[in-house]
């Protein structure tokens, strides 16, 4: 037999080749059936981590489709003028990426990030700061991932009774840190961003961030709903806090109407907005960083817009005070008249920020679902 191939097998085999390795684009390999959760699609998980690097936020890192993941590809490929696809047949080149875990080692100094948290807010007012938890929530913050998935890849360690020096396996992404954010009232204006456009489509639940025509970034976000809805309308920023404190009202949550019974929350990862405040040029009405970002996309808050910590901190790097917000979406729905509801103000916001406050930042009225 002859062992030699003719020069058309070999031209045809030499091209099957180079079509396979040819561009660093590939199709997402989705399995049919699914894993069961929550075990991680790789695939999936990696696309999540190249759109969260370029944010293009997908939300939490799970490594399970989605329609945040969907909504994130997709402007993605818009910013980049690629043609618009579903998550399994994406061609984006992710080869920045490297590999799709690395390792952390937890560090003495993180320990004190993470404490006692009492769930209610007269306990939490009596608080100088409020932390994390759990080493747990400590983690999934700083790796923008689920628990799900920080537990399932670490198994069978059990990421509650990690000490420090012990290694546990994360996704691979620029870490939140933290220890970095100390307490600004009003950060500065930075005066070549002032022409940039922040839009946020309250129904598609995305904030994007625009320069000119260029799409910058998309992040998904939790809007206010019904009586308390997101108000739509053309809006500046007023100011932006860094690890603000909080004003909690039972009745402003309740009817909207601020009450002479509160209490003051302390600064943290806990606070209920989060480590950011951008304080728009509408009464009580911001976008913010949340103490709930397992929950980002996926329910209502009270008439702001909050983002995860990990995503609102990139976010202020590229927007500054006196930029335009332009909201779009459902009015608040009519609340029915109180008789017994002393208004103080003629239609009293959701939530009401302070001046700010050289050593406390801003003081808000707020509180999640």
């Amino acid at each position: 037999m002859n062992t030699l191939l003719s020069p058309l097998v070999t031209l045809l085999l030499v091209t099957a080749l180079m079509g396979s390795f040819a561009s660093p684009a590939a199709h997402a390999i989705i399995p049919d059936p699914m894993p069961p959760a929550p075990e991680p699609v790789e695939d999936i998980l990696r696309l999540q981590i190249f759109l969260d690097t370029q944010l293009f936020g997908p939300g939490k890192l799970d490594g399970r489709p989605g329609e945040i993941t969907e909504k994130a590809l997709n402007r993605y490929q818009t910013a980049q003028g690629l043609p618009l696809t579903d998550v399994a047949t994406h061609t984006l080149d992710l080869s920045s990426i490297g590999t799709t875990y690395t390792t952390y080692s937890l560090r003495p100094e993180d320990l004190q990030y993470i404490g006692d948290l009492p769930s209610q807010p007269s306990a939490q007012s009596k608080k100088k700061y409020l932390p994390y938890d759990s080493v747990l929530e400590f983690l999934t913050e700083r790796f923008h991932c689920s628990p799900e998935l920080l537990t399932y890849i670490n198994q069978p360690v059990k990421i509650g009774s990690l000490k420090p020096g012990e290694v546990v396996k994360v996704p691979n992404v620029p870490p939140f840190l933290i220890e970095e954010l100390t307490q600004i009232a009003k950060l500065p204006e930075v005066p070549e961003f002032l022409g940039r456009v922040i839009k946020i489509d309250t129904r598609e639940k995305i904030l994007t961030l625009y320069d000119g025509d260029r799409l910058l970034a998309s992040l998904p976000i939790t809007p206010g709903s019904g009586y308390l809805a997101t108000p739509p309308g053309t809006w500046r920023i007023v100011g932006i806090a860094q690890m603000p404190t909080f004003r909690w009202d039972k009745s402003v949550l309740e009817y909207g109407v601020r009450s002479s019974s509160y209490y003051n929350l302390p600064m943290g990862p806990n606070n209920p907005v989060g480590v950011m405040w951008i304080g728009l040029n509408k009464a009580g009405i911001g976008i913010h960083g949340t103490n709930s970002p397992q929950t980002i996309g996926r329910s209502s808050s009270h008439g702001c817009m909050r983002t995860a910590n990990w995503d609102v901190v990139r976010l202020v790097k590229l927007i500054t005070q006196g930029m335009t917000v332009i909201i779009e979406g459902p009015a608040p729905v009519p609340r029915p008249v109180l008789a017994k509801a002393k208004k103080t103000e003629e239609e009293p916001p959701p939530e009401v920020p302070a001046e700010p406050e050289p050593k406390k930042g801003f003081k808000l009225l707020f509180w999640k679902k």
